[in-house]
């Protein structure tokens, strides 16, 4: 298996002190391939890079229509948000509209990951609760798709639980591949999380994107959480974060979500394309410096956009005192 190409390098000082590989493509819901590098037939693991193709059976499963989900419900169930006040304050609103509470999530507790959330919550003498986990909206949302089906809500991060079942078949309806379990792992949140070829995540969007190749109801769930994610970016991710500096600095035609282990995938939805990204070694930054050299190429920027776009793609590396000691920064694949 011949290795992925160079797509960023970490420069310290005048070296080169890594060198990141990866793979990425472009593709449109007909299946043509815009642009790519590397080997986008390699199965990998999307982790939360696809939470909003999981977030569809809260329609699928009429669960939306049962308890009227919120449009920051909805975003939310897109996230993996920061812990801040707002994300905690929908993620709960949603469960006591449903009557159930955070001890109902199966998600884990952690800190927030918001450094102000974070201290905050120190401060009150308060633990971390389920509700800070940064998956607590999407768990939020299965467990009403859960209730909409009228099956039990205790253990559904199980592969076997039907809310489970149910995730797995809205994602090989959108990305058109089968979901194997010689290739299924369990995320950090709990669930499953099953691998198939990079390719296969940037169809899904971009058919979620275009409606194409997917049935009314299905596109009509995109559409709604499309929308709900890329008018409320801050509810996706949080306080300075790439995914929300991005939606909002392109005001809706970007759907951008990272996932755990370098992983980025989206649509860019004026042209209807969806892409995914993987850097090979995991790291987040180099992975957002990558997708910033692709965004730059494809998407018509605007003076603002590209400079955000330029500031991911070439990233300051500062010592603890603040001087510039070196730049992570995007390469030519």
């Amino acid at each position: 298996m011949d290795a992925n190409p160079i797509l960023a390098e970490t420069i310290r000082g005048n070296w080169v002190e890594n060198r990141h590989r990866g793979a990425y493509v472009v593709m449109d819901a007909d299946g043509t391939i815009i642009a790519s590098a590397g080997d986008i037939e390699r199965p990998i693991f999307p982790r939360s890079a696809i939470k909003s193709m999981q977030a569809l059976p809260i329609f699928a499963r009429r669960a939306e229509g049962k308890f009227h989900h919120t449009e920051e419900e909805l975003a939310l169930a897109c996230a993996s948000h920061h812990g801040e006040d707002d994300h905690v304050a929908t993620a709960n609103g949603l469960l006591t509209r449903i009557r159930l509470s955070a001890a109902d999530l199966e998600c884990g507790a952690h800190a927030p990951t918001n450094a102000v959330a974070r201290e905050a919550l120190r401060a009150s003498g308060a633990e971390p609760s389920p509700l800070h986990n940064n998956c607590s909206g999407k768990h939020s949302g299965m467990l009403s798709v859960a209730l909409a089906m009228g099956v039990p809500t205790a253990g559904y991060v199980g592969r076997e639980h039907e809310v489970q079942r149910a995730v797995r078949a809205a994602v090989e309806a959108v990305i058109g591949e089968s979901l194997t379990e010689d290739r299924c792992g369990t995320d950090g949140c709990s669930i499953p999380t099953f691998a198939a070829p990079l390719r296969s995540f940037a169809y899904g969007f971009a058919r979620m994107a275009t409606g194409k190749g997917i049935s009314d109801e299905i596109g009509y769930a995109a559409k709604r959480l499309f929308d709900a994610a890329t008018s409320r970016p801050h509810l996706v991710a949080g306080t300075g974060h790439a995914d929300t500096l991005l939606m909002a600095a392109f005001k809706g035609r970007l759907m951008q979500k990272v996932g755990a282990e370098g992983v980025q995938c989206g649509a860019i939805r004026d042209k209807g394309w969806g892409y995914a990204l993987k850097c090979d070694d995991g790291n987040i930054a180099a992975s957002q410096a990558m997708l910033a050299a692709v965004l730059l190429k494809l998407t018509d920027p605007d003076d603002q956009q590209r400079k955000l776009l330029e500031s991911l793609a070439h990233q300051t590396i500062k010592s603890v005192r603040g001087a510039e000691v070196g730049e992570l920064r995007a390469a030519q694949a």
